[in-house]
């Protein structure tokens, strides 16, 4: 989503930064004179590339990596279920940050200015429980990277990749990630073409220029494999959800946080919408989505379009209390969105709650409903 991570992104900067190094050496420890606080400073953008102009984006190119921009993640998730109807949640985001806006002399082939960072979690929904996994590698030695034709991005055997080797486009494309007895391996078809979020690609985050990303989309995109729990493995279809963007801005200093929802929908439309929240907790006037129809036809939403309302919040042992029950309206369109699960909290380098909600309602034609999912930030 559109400025996903300005709450978690610049710490995470810095702790790279410090775990993997930039130079091939151990890493600073914080402090007032580090490498660290250069990077959470200010004035840390200066030098490194900036989204600026609608319409730049160009495939397969874009497919890949951009190590001129300070940040840059391709984001996966998904609702599965097995052949008995066994639900689960999935997701697998591979980041990249710039450490630095230059590339500088190296001296040793682990050296490098690229820190990358996974998150996989799976929500098992009948189990009730929530496995989520964070891990971290230097962009160098063939740790970590992405290519766009054959496209490719990895950390360590965390991976995302085109099943053809020399195909110029990403689609279909193999996920697979696992961790501590949690495994998924997963086949992504083409669904509902590429959407080119905000303006031809181009999504502003406020109205400082240059205080934007590019951000593509593949919403719906049906999914099947195989997933591994404590509770057993599983042959499992569904729907999953991409999301790609690179940028350099943090967002205003006047936005505390967000909320970003991803559905599916039965009558076979997608929904996205995020809203970032100012200070007061309002909605932020460069909060916006899309509606996708049943055909793929796209149609923007700016704040003025939906309406957000919660419904119930959840308490989260490390104190913070996430809205996990919500009303959503656009025109005729009225959804309450729950949470599958109300446990669905990352708790690794930065707290967020990410995890698979089940959306029911009416809409222009009678009753749909549709599963998805939910981001919030900022609690």
């Amino acid at each position: 989503m559109s400025g996903r991570y300005r709450a978690g992104v610049l710490p995470v900067l810095g702790l790279a930064l410090a775990v993997v190094g930039c130079d091939g050496g151990s890493g600073p420890e914080p402090g007032a004179g580090s490498p660290v606080a250069a990077v959470l400073a200010a004035d840390a953008a200066q030098g490194y590339a900036r989204a600026t102009t609608p319409g730049a984006l160009s495939f397969p190119r874009d497919h890949g990596s951009h190590p001129d921009y300070r940040t840059e993640w391709w984001y996966f998730t998904g609702n599965l279920a097995d052949p008995s109807g066994r639900a689960f949640g999935f997701q697998l985001t591979l980041f990249r940050f710039a450490l630095s806006p230059q590339e500088r002399p190296r001296e040793s082939r682990f050296a490098t200015r690229q820190a990358w960072m996974g998150h996989f979690a799976v929500t098992d929904v009948e189990s009730g429980q929530f496995h989520a996994f964070e891990r971290f590698a230097r962009g160098a030695a063939g740790l970590a990277g992405a290519t766009a034709r054959p496209f490719r991005v990895w950390l360590e055997d965390w991976r995302a990749e085109s099943v053809s080797a020399t195909a110029g486009q990403p689609l279909p494309m193999r996920l697979v990630a696992g961790a501590e007895g949690v495994a998924l391996d997963l086949v992504l078809a083409p669904g509902h073409p590429m959407v080119l979020q905000g303006e031809q690609g181009l999504s502003r985050k406020s109205a400082v220029p240059g205080n934007a990303s590019y951000y593509y989309s593949y919403t719906r995109l049906p999914a099947r494999g195989q997933l591994r729990t404590p509770a057993g493995r599983f042959q499992v279809t569904g729907q999953a959800w991409m999301d790609r963007e690179w940028s350099t801005s943090a967002l205003a200093p006047d936005q505390a946080g967000w909320d970003w929802f991803a559905l599916h929908l039965d009558d076979g439309s997608d929904l996205m919408f995020y809203r970032l929240r100012d200070r007061r907790g309002d909605m932020h006037p460069f909060s916006a989505g899309v509606l996708v129809d049943a055909a793929g036809l796209r149609r923007s939403l700016g704040p003025d379009d939906v309406r957000l309302e919660p419904l119930e919040t959840w308490s989260s042992p490390a104190g913070s209390r996430y809205p996990v029950a919500w009303r959503l309206q656009v025109g005729a369109l009225e959804l309450q969105v729950t949470a599958r699960l109300l446990d669905q909290e990352h708790r690794g380098s930065f707290r967020y709650w990410e995890g698979a909600v089940a959306a029911s309602g009416r809409g222009p034609a009678g009753p749909v409903a549709g599963l998805g999912y939910l981001e919030m930030t900022g609690y």
